[in-house]
């Protein structure tokens, strides 16, 4: 019985693992728009969150059932089951604990934020090498000096760094997170960062988002003239 248990969790693992990075994007947005519903719809369809989202019905059907097999013909998702699924795939429900560095206007955002307890992630503290911003900001999360870095994250078992300091100095304190025994880095510095392998970089890259909506405004309106409808 208990080997059968363990094969059936190995099972769910894996599959879990070989989820596309394309439908793993998508997910985030398909959870907030099924706890927004939640009170009001007890069972949801696929057509129904691609309609909401304006995605296709082909693409959301595929993205449920690589996380749930509880779909049902007619009556779709129990909605509340599928916030669960979804919630298990991305680590909701486990707690991951995270270090910021640089304690800047973003990074000090970023830290007071209190959405990101939704997706499962607790930045515990941040760092900086100005000591004149160490201390406690408005959140209550303290602000430490560097030096204090290693021993924090190696005590604490951290395994997230979120960095938020000028470009110049981005790969310096990627190197020293990685030191430090993290994972996974989420990078916010425009600048691309180098990692060994088994460590994770997601760079948010603003000036690419924001070259793509000047390029959408440089573009000829092709809507509908209302004078002409």
């Amino acid at each position: 019985m208990y080997n059968q248990i363990s094969k059936t969790k190995k099972a769910v693992r894996q599959i879990k693992q070989a989820i596309p990075l394309q439908t793993l994007q998508r997910l985030p947005a398909y959870l907030s728009y099924l706890r927004r519903v939640l009170p009001d719809k007890k069972n949801v369809s696929a057509r129904t969150i691609a309609a909401a989202l304006s995605l296709g019905e082909i693409q959301v059907r595929k993205d449920l059932a690589a996380v749930s097999d509880k779909g049902r013909p007619k009556t779709g998702y129990d909605t509340a089951e599928l916030i669960a699924d979804i919630e298990d795939t991305l680590g909701c429900t486990n707690s991951k604990d995270a270090v910021l560095i640089g304690a800047g206007k973003l990074g000090t955002a970023l830290l007071s934020y209190k959405g990101f307890s939704e997706y499962g992630l607790n930045i515990v503290s941040a760092f900086d090498t100005d000591k004149s911003k160490c201390g406690t900001d408005e959140s209550g999360k303290a602000v430490l000096p560097m030096e204090k870095l290693t021993d924090f994250c190696k005590r604490l078992n951290i395994r997230i760094g979120i960095i938020t300091v000028p470009a110049a100095h981005a790969q310096e304190i990627c190197d020293k997170l990685v030191d430090c025994g993290i994972k996974a880095v989420w990078n916010f510095a425009p600048v691309h960062l180098n990692a060994p392998p088994g460590v994770l970089v997601k760079s948010e890259n603003m000036a690419a988002s924001l070259a793509l909506l000047s390029r959408h405004l440089m573009e000829p309106d092709t809507s509908p003239d209302k004078d002409e409808e």
